[in-house]
């Protein structure tokens, strides 16, 4: 199988506070969350200018503005949610996201959900040897 050329830009470790988790010690507060984006990018033109590079600032955005929006009892569906935003950018061709969430469990780093979803011009590409 063959995909088209593409370049990856990774957003790593964007903090915040969530409303996030189905337990009640999770409900009863905002916990710590941290959210890292791969977004798989149409190459852009050639020469060294901003014309026809992606904007990636509506990933910081979009994830801080998803996660102040509500509650969300699960990390696949914020990741879901955050996967929805990255695909509907003219110019993505897939994305992976990771949502860490430190706070949890005494003696545990952390608790993670990773997901992908790859458009069609990608469909297939092994997206779990992405380093993110």
């Amino acid at each position: 199988m063959t995909f088209p050329d593409f370049y990856l830009v990774r957003i790593s470790r964007i903090e915040t506070s969530a409303s996030i988790g189905i337990h009640g010690f999770e409900q009863a507060a905002r916990q710590a969350l941290l959210v890292s984006v791969t977004l798989m990018l149409k190459p852009p033109p050639a020469g060294d200018t901003i014309a026809g590079v992606q904007d990636y600032d509506f990933v910081r955005e979009g994830v801080l503005a998803l996660v102040n929006a509500r509650h969300f009892n699960l990390q696949e569906t914020l990741c879901g949610e955050i996967l929805d935003l990255c695909l509907r950018q003219p110019g993505v061709l897939g994305a992976v996201v990771q949502t860490n969430k430190p706070d949890v469990y005494p003696g545990v780093a952390e608790v993670a959900c990773r997901m992908a979803r790859m458009g069609p011009a990608v469909s297939g590409f092994p997206w779990w040897t992405l380093e993110l």
